[in-house]
């Protein structure tokens, strides 16, 4: 039954309350906004067969609880900007799926969704570099390949 009051809109009768409870109401909004699409992602894992969530878990270089908690809409754990199209690609999104999904992502997160649904598919890519036993090495190691990334990103430019 719709009462009128979607949980992304504030509560009219709301108005006017200390900053405190302001806070609080904007918590409350964000944290059901996330719900939002987390219900869209955990709608399209229930429709994939058995396995989806181990795929992804591997594809994000993530533990499976991880996945159980960015698909669990009670779970105020966002989903990284940097993760989201590669579950969408991972699971299969359909472009329906795909526009709902990003409208409720812009919703819930306004600055980190300008980073996401540029329209260009990403994949992951982890690999395995020793560990140096120094942080000064590591991070170079660590710079060397974000110039690298960067480089291939040029590759995708006209």
């Amino acid at each position: 039954m719709d009462d009128g009051m979607s949980p992304l809109r504030p509560d009219p009768n709301q108005a006017g309350q200390s900053d405190e409870a302001g806070s609080r109401g904007s918590q409350i909004l964000g944290s059901s906004a996330v719900a939002a699409y987390k219900e869209i992602l955990r709608d399209v894992l229930d429709r994939r067969p058995s396995g989806m969530r181990r795929r992804l878990a591997e594809a994000l270089g993530r533990n499976p609880s991880f996945i159980s908690q960015i698909s669990n809409p009670a779970y105020p754990t966002p989903i990284p900007s940097g993760h989201v199209e590669t579950i969408l690609d991972i699971c299969h999104f359909s472009e329906v799926e795909r526009q709902r999904f990003h409208a409720a992502y812009e919703i819930a997160h306004v600055r980190r969704a300008r980073h996401v649904g540029d329209g260009r598919r990403y994949r992951l890519v982890s690999i395995r570099v020793p560990d140096f036993a120094d942080a000064k090495k590591n991070r170079a190691v660590d710079d060397i390949l974000h110039v690298l990334a960067a480089n291939v990103a040029k590759l995708m430019e006209p």
